[in-house]
């Protein structure tokens, strides 16, 4: 068991926090709204710090989760940031969506250091983080990582280096693209049965068993169809996430036109008032269309 250190208790780091302390490591949490940090000491047992400096120093491994580049840079970097607390040999273990860019700029920060830099962000939403049930995609040195593997484990359901720094950011956007178009699809597939009207769900009954099938239609149709938009992941992260890949896609030539379509509708959503509906509710868009 290790002395390991948490950055950011969110819907997501709040759980995955947890599973670290009830597998019998030694937690120290950190958060920007302190109360938070002293709750969740107060239900797992952990201990909780005023920065991520205090938090990070005399830990084996620190884990962030946040909420953007900035925010990561904040807990990272300066005085009260987790480096400065943290030995060499130390890795930091960052499960944040954000650029590859800030991915590379913090490796580098750590390298310098001396310390392991794991860029491994995480897929399978709040029910994910809380079943310990999410998809990591890594980036990283082989030896760092294989390090940090077993740490990272605690509330995977799978977790996989694919390549050097960067390429765990690289490959969610590659999952948030996917997403992204699939909510489309079947949104579009569910709005076209209603105005046909047919029986949606018995539809959907039928064609999941063959090639249109998804975890999105097993795990959202029914949720889309009655009209319940407060399961997950919100519009306003997509955005930000879908932003980070339309950048990147600038920057490596690659075309993702549906991809910049979807944001666009996404912000039709937000228009609407959905910034934290989640992300299924491109159907709701569909059905307000007169």
């Amino acid at each position: 068991m290790a002395k390991v250190a948490f950055l950011g208790l969110g819907v997501m780091g709040y759980p995955m926090a947890g599973h670290l302390q009830k597998a019998g490591h030694d937690v120290t949490v950190y958060n920007r709204t302190a109360a938070k940090a002293e709750k969740w000491a107060g239900e797992f047992g952990g201990s909780h710090a005023p920065t991520p400096r205090a938090a990070a120093e005399g830990a084996e491994f620190v884990m962030a989760c946040v909420g953007n580049d900035d925010d990561l840079r904040s807990v990272v970097l300066g005085d009260d940031g987790a480096l400065a607390g943290m030995a060499s040999g130390a890795i930091f273990v960052d499960h944040t969506t954000v650029s590859a860019a800030v991915t590379r700029e913090l490796y580098a920060a750590a390298k310098d250091k001396g310390v392991g830099f794991v860029d491994a962000p995480v897929s399978g939403g709040q029910a994910g983080a809380e079943n310990g049930q999410l998809g990591i995609m890594c980036g990283g040195d082989e030896g760092t990582y294989a390090a940090a593997e077993p740490v990272m484990e605690v509330y995977a359901k799978a977790c996989k280096r694919l390549g050097e720094s960067g390429a765990g950011q690289l490959t969610k956007m590659v999952n948030q693209i996917c997403i992204a178009g699939l909510l489309q699809g079947l949104s579009e597939g569910l709005h076209f049965g209603e105005k046909a009207g047919l029986d949606v769900k018995a539809v959907v009954e039928v064609i999941s068993q063959g090639a249109a099938g998804s975890w999105q239609m097993a795990n959202r149709y029914e949720t889309m169809v009655d009209d319940h938009f407060n399961h997950g992941f919100a519009v306003d992260w997509m955005r930000k996430d879908l932003d980070i890949c339309l950048r990147t896609a600038e920057e490596n030539g690659a075309s993702l036109p549906v991809t910049a379509l979807v944001d666009q509708f996404y912000k039709d959503v937000q228009n609407m008032g959905g910034g934290r509906w989640d992300t299924s509710s491109l159907f709701k868009r569909l059905r307000n269309i007169p």
